[in-house]
């Protein structure tokens, strides 16, 4: 492991790899993770191993240990990841087809300003995101650049955002 952290010895990574890869995908499989997904998580984790080399601590625990750590944290993100969906402009499209009387043919002046006075009631952080995603039409990672947030902050203040007006249109 200190020869992948400190030299960035590829011979080095790859016995770790042929030794840890295929223990971690068992414990995806025991865990009931489908194969094609559980050998992505692996490699997702091995090469984790690789960028995350230097910050490994002996001192706190084996390289067992901090991997499966890290390979439970990708399991979990991606669960995580698989429940949230990313929100999009199907999201807008489908919001704007809640609206009262669209199906009918309603004025879209109607709907604009039905829109425009929702989006007063939402929290302004969520405003601003869904300004940016989709008046602006910035991706969800330029938006978080430009804020300084974190990416899954802003994927989860624009989903927030979108909850709350499709509730506001069922009201």
């Amino acid at each position: 492991m200190r020869s992948v952290a400190m030299d960035r010895d590829t011979a080095a990574f790859e016995r770790l790899f042929a030794h840890f890869a295929p223990r971690i995908k068992g414990y995806f499989l025991r865990l009931g993770v489908p194969a094609e997904l559980a050998e992505e998580l692996a490699q997702e984790t091995m090469v984790a191993l690789w960028r995350k080399a230097e910050s490994f601590d002996p001192t706190r625990a084996s390289v067992a240990t901090w991997l499966f750590t890290i390979a439970r944290n990708k399991r979990i993100d991606r669960a995580r990841r698989d429940r949230r969906p990313d929100a999009g402009a199907d999201d807008m499209a489908d919001l704007m087809g809640a609206l009262p009387g669209a199906d009918a043919g309603a004025d879209a002046t109607f709907g604009a300003a039905w829109l425009t006075r929702a989006l007063t009631q939402l929290p302004p952080d969520q405003r601003q995101v869904l300004d940016k995603a989709f008046y602006e039409e910035k991706s969800h990672s330029v938006i978080a650049e430009e804020l300084g947030l974190p990416l899954g902050t802003v994927k989860s203040r624009i989903r927030l955002a979108l909850v709350r007006l499709k509730a506001l249109v069922t009201e």
